[in-house]
């Protein structure tokens, strides 16, 4: 995306950005200061067990070129084409210069330390300075690192009961959650083409783990919002119309199946418990980040780190072609230190930037910004010090 680009209302939420070169002199002079990208990673194969097994369908999958979860040269290609729109637009705001190597320590980029989200980080990078030595931060591969995966680290005071509690509070339990998606449900079986109930699941439940630390979820949900991602994701990697759902799902089927994916996430990111814990490491990386970190700093994580930290800000993620709250390979949530020029205030401007699934699918590079208006903050620009109290006392605490 670009600021020298030809801005253009899309569905009255945020800007389609496009490789036009006309720029708004209308706007307040403002200029970004620092920036952060909370990402996703790039287009990868299935994750192992995403389909639960036994599920039926009427023919066999298709066979993806690499292996389970991996990135794909499509999603690799797609991550370096979003990387150079990020350039020329943060370039436009007065960040970075348009071209060449950032100087050392203006750009940082750290992933979690998944095989998909290191590679996402670098194919990132490529995109953003191509030929440039800009490092890709993460832990050894299968350690786990707390700013991603909090839980799984006991980074919080995370208490299971207390999450299944405020689960059930916000989603109205998980029968009342089955029963909101009943529809997308019965269209997902039609496109598996089994007759019904092709995504096998145990009546729907979400407990504590074991250890305390942890949920987990069965019943319809959890079986079906992996298969509706893997439907999606055989779109966007570009897969013949034939193999895409068999052929028997479009785009704007895909959109209404992302509502069983999104609805994993109302159970494990978005309450706003389980968001203050899943949150609570990124948060205030931000928050690090737009006081005195580098010009752009780039997590470069997964659809859960995305969603939690927007519950934590109290938004939805709105944008055209998905689900809300389902976020794309390489959706972000976009964090601008702002200045305006005349009076000097600074601010935190918050978007949420996308491509669609057409663009991904066919290696476009129109994005969308969607700004947000965080609750608490009066308006799309929200004064640092608001912003700071506002965030912050939406985290927990940290061991």
């Amino acid at each position: 995306m670009k600021l020298s680009a030809l801005f253009a209302v899309v569905l009255g939420t945020g800007f389609a950005l496009t490789g036009s070169t006309a720029q708004s002199s209308a706007r307040p002079a403002f200029v970004t200061e620092r920036a952060v990208l909370v990402m996703r990673h790039g287009i990868r194969a299935p994750l192992s067990g995403e389909v639960p097994d036994g599920t039926r369908t009427a023919t066999p999958w298709p066979k993806w070129s690499v292996a389970d979860s991996r990135i794909t040269s499509h999603g690799a290609r797609a991550l370096e084409i979003v990387a150079g729109e990020d350039r020329k637009w943060l370039a436009a705001k007065g960040l970075l210069d348009p071209q060449g190597c950032p100087t050392a320590g203006a750009v940082r980029i750290a992933s979690n330390s998944s095989e998909r989200t290191i590679d996402s980080g670098q194919d990132y990078a490529n995109g953003f300075a191509p030929g440039c030595a800009i490092a890709v931060e993460h832990r050894p591969v299968g350690t786990v690192d707390p700013m991603f995966e909090p839980l799984r680290a006991h980074a919080t005071t995370f208490d299971a009961k207390a999450a299944i509690v405020d689960i059930n509070r916000s989603t109205g339990g998980m029968t009342a959650l089955v029963q909101r998606h009943a529809r997308e449900i019965a269209e997902l079986d039609r496109v598996l083409g089994c007759g019904s109930g092709c995504v096998p699941g145990a009546p729907p439940r979400v407990s504590a783990e074991d250890d305390g630390h942890g949920i987990a979820l069965e019943g319809p949900i959890r079986g079906t919002s992996g298969v509706a991602q893997v439907l999606l994701l055989q779109y966007v990697e570009g897969l013949p119309a034939r193999d895409v759902g068999w052929g028997r799902v479009d785009a704007a089927g895909l959109k209404r199946l992302g509502a069983l994916h999104a609805a994993l996430f109302a159970v494990f990111t978005r309450s706003p418990y389980t968001a203050a814990h899943q949150a609570a490491l990124l948060g205030r990386r931000v928050l690090q980040s737009l006081k005195a970190g580098p010009k752009l700093d780039v997590l470069m994580g997964h659809d859960t780190n995305v969603t939690a930290l927007a519950a934590a800000l109290d938004v939805d993620l709105v944008t055209s072609g998905y689900a809300t709250n389902d976020v794309p390979p390489g959706g972000a949530l976009l964090f601008e230190r702002v200045r305006e020029t005349q009076s000097g205030r600074a601010f935190v401007r918050v978007s949420y930037r996308t491509q669609s699934p057409e663009a991904l699918r066919s290696g476009g590079r129109a994005m969308t910004v969607a700004p947000l208006r965080v609750p608490g903050c009066g308006g799309e620009l929200c004064p640092v010090a608001v912003f700071e109290r506002v965030l912050s006392a939406r985290l927990a605490a940290v061991r």
